[in-house]
């Protein structure tokens, strides 16, 4: 097993109560992840502050029923699961390898706020139900845009991770937010202060 890295002193921070729950993922994650194809092999040593905390510095952005597209090995799902008990989150992921490792990670983590769904977004039958939809690292926005917006109620909000080319990102992406009806797209930066490399969101609101 590669090292993993030594939790950041802004970990406890960020998760407070919950944080030996993360722990107990970050080493499930770190033992397995790479064998299961989850994580690349180069992500161990980087697995809390590129993965982990990026994914749940976010967390205080949500409430209600939220989903996360292509949640793969759970990030960012599975943590912001961990850090916020009192949403409910619902982990669409296609591909049932990744879909047994979520449900594995849900019973062991003793997570009551989740529920694992099967299925591409693209074919999600529930309608315009959640709250919000999450994803991360899935593709560029005009792609995301088709596939979460039907999925969030009117007057909720797509709260996506990105990286640096964010604001290219939403610039791009100008049809598909029209056509969606995708409004006020902006890029926030969260964590600043917090974590080395503070996470970046593209936030709108589904009309």
């Amino acid at each position: 097993m590669t090292d993993i890295e030594q939790e950041p002193a802004a970990a406890a921070e960020i998760f407070g109560d919950r944080i030996e729950v993360a722990r107990a993922f970050a080493d499930a994650l770190a033992e397995h992840g790479e064998e299961r194809g989850l994580i690349g092999p180069l992500e161990p040593p980087r697995l809390w502050s590129r993965h982990i905390l990026n994914s749940a510095v976010i967390a205080p952005l949500f409430s209600g029923r939220v989903g996360d597209v292509g949640s793969g090995a759970g990030l960012p799902g599975l943590v912001l699961a961990i850090a916020r008990p009192d949403v409910e989150w619902v982990l669409i992921e296609p591909m049932e390898r990744r879909i047994a490792w979520l449900s594995e990670q849900v019973d062991a983590l003793g997570l009551e706020n989740v529920e694992v769904v099967r299925a591409r977004a693209e074919d999600w039958k529930q309608g315009p139900v959640l709250d919000a939809v999450t994803a991360r690292a899935v593709s560029a926005l005009r792609t995301l845009v088709p596939i979460t917006a039907p999925l969030v109620r009117p007057g909720g909000e797509l709260i996506l991770l990105k990286g640096t080319s964010a604001t290219n990102e939403i610039e791009a992406a100008e049809k598909q937010l029209r056509k969606f009806k995708v409004t006020n797209a902006r890029v926030e930066v969260i964590g600043e202060g917090l974590l080395t490399e503070p996470s970046r969101v593209i936030r709108a609101t589904v009309r």
